[in-house]
């Protein structure tokens, strides 16, 4: 009888990765207690939390405002998302060129399958650790194991800086004095409701009888025993098939002026047709998400007869869906569009519509401009762009641009 194969799954997590791209950008930041994120007074989050800041209790995902209670002295950097992508490339890149296979998770994070190096993965991940630092001056966490579940977790342990190892055969114990909020799955929620059942550890959940967790939680309440065990048998998947693209904006304050909204609407469905382009890439559902002063979130969507990444057919799509929703003098808190049933972008043309490749070969290259001197060297040379829409349509689909000099 054959023995089963032991995976040696690697996790790597960038620490206080857009804090740690600021602090090469600018030293004087570094040891201060600073955070990445939006601005206060307004509804400015915090995306990312230098360690010194930390120690006062500020975190990602929390308001600015709050923040900068909790820390008096913080420092507020703006976002540069574009910086974060690159340096993160140029980890990705070599995180492939050590790994067969390399799944990455977000723009800071990856799992590393290295099952088949002859190499101890503990070495692998000291090497690629130290390589990291000292080529691009970037500190990391990892977690070695015989799965994704328990390296991740392995990583979260070891943070900052750090490398922990749970060795095949350990993971239940590894597993079992940490908080059960560690595990995926249980939120806030979920550990209230384990909490009523004794549950605070991890080992509490994979002791609890099979009956009681099937009656608190049902068919789900097996998967949470399993992974309390330190089971996981995903595979290391080297690309994840892109599903949709969207981008979202939440205004410093409610918006209820039309033009406005509609602009907005506009310069999103830019950023999603430029990203698909990008990505090569085309979609047929087109989808706007709305959400009001009370919270209140809605989503709607449209089926288009031909997949497409163009900017002004997405913006017509959206348009007519937040036409729908939205009545004159009502208020918005957040304004989202996206486009999915991604596939490649191929479409059955009329023998005399030229329009949309014509369109297409113009994004194309507004886009390459845009790539080579900035998001704002290009810019419509209409801002009524509703009207534009409509005039368009009685006509050709024919776009037209104001290109500002590079300086």
């Amino acid at each position: 009888m054959m023995k089963p194969t032991v995976r040696t799954i690697l996790h790597v997590d960038l620490d206080a990765f857009f804090c740690a791209v600021e602090e090469l950008l600018n030293p004087d930041l570094r040891g201060q207690a600073f955070v990445v994120g939006g601005r206060p007074g307004g509804r400015g989050v915090v995306s990312s939390a230098s360690y010194p800041a930390r120690k006062y209790g500020v975190r990602s995902a929390m308001p600015t405002t709050m923040a900068q209670r909790l820390c008096p002295d913080l420092i507020v950097v703006t976002p540069r998302h574009r910086e974060y992508s690159v340096w993160s490339a140029r980890v990705m890149d070599l995180l492939r060129e050590n790994a067969p296979l390399v799944e990455q998770l977000s723009i800071d994070e990856a799992f590393l399958d290295v099952s088949d190096d002859p190499v101890d993965g503990e070495e692998i991940a000291r090497r690629l650790q130290g390589e990291i630092l000292e080529s691009f001056g970037l500190p990391t966490s990892w977690g070695v194991a015989s799965n994704k579940l328990v390296a991740k977790i392995a990583t979260e342990v070891g943070k900052p800086k750090g490398l922990v190892v749970v060795p095949p055969g350990e993971e239940v114990g590894f597993l079992a004095p940490l908080p059960v909020e560690m595990l995926s799955g249980v939120g806030p929620k979920t550990s209230e409701r384990l909490a009523e059942l004794g549950v605070i550890t991890i080992g509490d959940l994979a002791s609890l009888s099979p009956k009681r967790i099937s009656r608190a939680f049902g068919l789900r309440g097996q998967e949470l025993a399993t992974r309390a065990l330190g089971i996981d048998d995903r595979p290391v998947v080297e690309e994840h098939e892109t599903k949709s693209m969207s981008a979202e904006t939440t205004f410093s304050r409610d918006l209820e002026d039309g033009g406005r909204l509609r602009e907005t609407l506009r310069k999103l469905s830019e950023g999603v047709g430029g990203r698909l382009r990008r990505n090569e890439l085309a979609g047929r559902t087109v989808r706007i998400k709305l959400r009001w002063p009370d919270f209140k979130t809605i989503t709607r969507q449209t089926r288009l007869e031909n997949p497409t990444n163009q900017d002004g057919e997405i913006y017509r799509a959206a348009l007519k869906l937040f036409e729908s929703e939205w009545r004159p003098g009502r208020a918005v808190r957040l304004l989202g569009v996206g486009v999915a049933d991604l596939g490649p972008p191929v479409r059955q043309l009329n023998l005399f519509d030229h329009a949309w490749e014509q369109n297409g070969r113009l994004l194309r290259a507004i886009d390459d401009i845009k790539t080579k001197y900035g998001r704002d060297a290009v810019r419509r040379g209409s801002t009524n762009f509703a009207q534009q829409e409509e005039d368009q349509s009685q006509s050709t689909d024919r776009l037209e641009w104001d290109v500002e000099d590079e300086a």
